[in-house]
């Protein structure tokens, strides 16, 4: 059976390098003069066989080619692998991590590579800018094997150091790695190709270890299909001179213009027709916009295409398509198992958003681990609705939502201005599930000190021998806090039950305070006993809580010595009322 080319993401950190490595393969291809070489089509770059061989040729020793080329996804990193899935999992069949070797694993490498094993799919590590290596001496378009022979030992010093630094955090994130030529196993070694996007060294060596890679382990995954064609919608755009576009990764099968196809959508399936396909003409010949791309009768796997629909209607990135030929209810059926989340939603939580199944299973995922409460996830950017939904939720917490590369409608904006919601948006998905947190402790800090001020707490203080500074109206006193805190106007009993008065002031030293917190020493006046009748130096005090307050306190909300505290005044308050706190 024959074999398609399989498919390529190219992931990686900000500014590392991921567009110009795929520049310098497309860029050096068309600057030769050849025709009908690579071909750059929105959403994909296809190199073929003929052109990964005359460039590896000084390399590649006795290796023989068996797959017909190579497709590089080209979509900007992790955006493309979360959001577009294949039968449920990850349509890559390998990925590309560019990595700037000078400044190492970042927090997108982090994000890439972490999703790279929860789908798990094998990479490469482009390490990335050698000819930045101070003492370097670069070549164009020369293998790395070739050019190391001719450095310096000071520079293949530099070299090797940056390069066991990344093995140290790739080590961190549970892989081994090594430099790709000093590995004899690659099932159980992430390969680290050094290069150069800028001079175009080690690319040869990058595309021998992809090719390599797929003919060997990726062999019966790249078996091509011959029958209907299955595939993934990476974006819905308008185009000059086409209108509304389906930019489209064909993984298997073939498509014909003419075909009946059947789209995942927010609300279910749709089927429609296929008007047109069309595919970028090579590099060298681009002139006029409206030129750039050729059409095409039909395509097989795998490809990087442009589509015309004849309805494009509520198509959202990461839609699955799937050719039929009469009864659409078969792949119907297909593509809403496809189009399910994997994972299940909490009975409450917060809202999600995001641009597509795949990374909103991605987000998902990612929450839970972290566990953090999602009560409902759906694609599409944040709307004035999302807004008032979580407004009216109870618990504070709980009205936020996350936005991972969606916008937020106008007048979603234009409501937000009065509502008490949160709305953490970006790109990286670690980026907002950080962000998440932090704002969710802060607030929990927020209503914890609201909280406090507005109900009584449980505390316990020591009146301390010799520091009785009135006896009454008010009693002035030197107490040690031994646990909780007390506040301004808090009430006190004895541990026999008897009221002890009511907290007027506090004071440390000269300097008057509205809190004193375990373990500080204070003079507090108390408005209604006198000392030596009603408390005594030595005398354990308790804050007096109001039985509801007792109530409403959940035990997350108390300290360990807090939990304690409460048992001790709920033991002294029931020698009264048996069912007080209850």
């Amino acid at each position: 059976m024959p074999v398609r080319q399989p498919i390529v993401t190219v992931m990686g950190h900000v500014d590392h390098g991921k567009t110009t490595i795929l520049d310098s393969i497309r860029g050096s291809y068309v600057a030769a003069g050849e025709s009908g070489g690579i071909t750059q089509g929105i959403g994909a770059t296809e190199v073929p066989i003929e052109r990964v061989a005359r460039l590896c040729a000084d390399i590649r020793g006795g290796m023989q080619f068996t797959i017909p080329g190579l497709l590089f996804i080209d979509t900007p990193g992790h955006h493309a692998f979360v959001s577009m899935r294949a039968r449920g999992s990850a349509l890559s069949d390998i990925a590309v991590v560019v990595i700037d070797i000078r400044e190492g694993v970042m927090p997108q490498t982090v994000e890439s590579i972490k999703l790279l094993r929860r789908f798990r799919t094998p990479f490469v590590i482009a390490a990335n800018k050698i000819d930045l290596i101070e003492g370097w001496r670069s070549g164009s378009f020369e293998s790395f094997i070739s050019l190391l022979q001719k450095q310096r030992e000071e520079a293949i010093e530099r070299l090797d150091s940056a390069l066991y630094k990344i093995v140290g955090d790739l080590s961190s994130l549970g892989f081994s790695s090594e430099r790709y030529d000093r590995i004899k196993d690659f099932t159980r070694n992430v390969a680290i190709v050094p290069l150069s996007a800028k001079t175009k060294d080690g690319i040869p060596d990058l595309l021998l270890v992809l090719t390599g890679l797929a003919q060997r382990y990726l062999e019966q995954r790249l078996d091509s299909e011959d029958g209907p064609a299955q595939g993934t919608i990476i974006e819905v755009k308008d185009e000059k001179g086409f209108g509304t576009t389906a930019d489209t990764i064909i993984y298997s099968g073939t498509l014909r213009v003419g075909d009946r196809v059947a789209i995942g959508v927010k609300n279910g399936v749709k089927t429609t027709r296929i008007r047109g396909i069309f595919k970028a003409r090579p590099l060298g010949e681009t002139k006029d916009p409206k030129e750039r791309f050729a059409p095409f009768q039909s395509v097989s796997a795998a490809a990087g295409i442009k589509l015309l629909l004849q309805d494009t209607e509520d198509i959202n990135a990461g839609a699955p398509i799937y050719v039929y030929r009469d009864d659409p209810s078969e792949v119907a059926e297909k593509i809403r198992r496809e189009s399910e989340v994997g994972v299940s939603f909490d009975e409450t939580g917060v809202l999600i958003r995001t641009d597509a199944i795949g990374s909103l299973e991605a987000l998902l995922l990612e929450a839970r681990d972290r566990e953090i409460r999602i009560e409902r996830g759906e694609t599409g950017p944040v709307t004035r609705r999302d807004i008032i939904e979580r407004s009216s939720k109870t618990d504070p917490l709980d009205r936020a939502i996350l936005a991972f590369n969606v916008p937020v409608l106008p007048e979603a904006a234009e409501e937000l201005t009065n509502a008490d919601v949160k709305v953490i948006s970006g790109d990286v998905i670690y980026s907002i599930l950080d962000n998440f947190t932090k704002w969710r402790d802060q607030k929990k800090e927020e209503l914890m000190n609201r909280k406090r001020k507005e109900m009584v707490f449980p505390a316990k203080l020591l009146i301390l021998p010799n520091h009785v500074f009135r006896l009454s109206k008010p009693a002035i006193v030197g107490v040690r806090v031994l646990a909780g805190q007390i506040t301004q106007g808090t009430g006190l009993i004895r541990a026999d039950g008897r009221e002890a008065g009511k907290l007027r002031s506090i004071r440390a030293g000269e300097q008057p305070k509205t809190v004193a917190v375990a373990g500080e020493e204070v003079a507090i006046a108390i408005e209604g006993p006198t000392v030596g009748r009603q408390i005594s130096e030595g005398d354990i005090l308790y804050s007096d809580m109001p039985e509801e307050d007792a109530r409403k306190i959940t035990p997350e909300e108390l300290t360990f010595d807090e939990a304690q505290i409460l048992d001790e005044i709920r033991n002294i308050k029931r020698k009264s009322d048996p069912f007080w706190g209850n």
